[in-house]
């Protein structure tokens, strides 16, 4: 499904621009994001006021790779399931992670409703 593809293509030029606003644009207004620490965020305001503190401090300067493996499972019409292999480098440092999103049709096209990011254990 290439919508998909172009919609984790955009959250990582997003986060490579380091551009909090554009990163949650891709987001539901009512998101659901899950933080490899547990942390659980609520809503694309919040999605987008986490990135801001992140790419302006600990993650400054971070990338996140792009065009990784991903498969798609249709939940529902206008509704899948997208599991991606991916990852941030960070001071030079890779940090491999599995992700899964829940991707909705909405008016402004597909959004994701919710994330979970899992570390890959090294």
């Amino acid at each position: 499904m290439s919508e998909i593809a172009e919609l984790l293509a955009g959250l990582a030029e997003a986060w490579n621009r380091g551009d909090a606003a554009a990163y949650a644009a891709l987001f539901t207004e009512d998101a659901d994001y899950i933080t490899f620490d547990g942390t659980h965020t609520r809503g694309r305001q919040a999605v987008e006021s986490m990135h801001r503190w992140l790419f302006e401090g600990p993650l400054k300067g971070s990338t996140m790779a792009t065009g990784g493996d991903h498969t798609v499972k249709a939940l529902a019409d206008g509704a899948v399931l997208v599991i991606a292999a991916g990852g941030t480098t960070v001071d030079g440092r890779q940090r491999a992670s599995i992700v899964s999103f829940t991707a909705v049709r909405t008016p402004e096209g597909w959004r994701f409703a919710s994330f979970q990011n899992t570390r890959v254990a090294s």
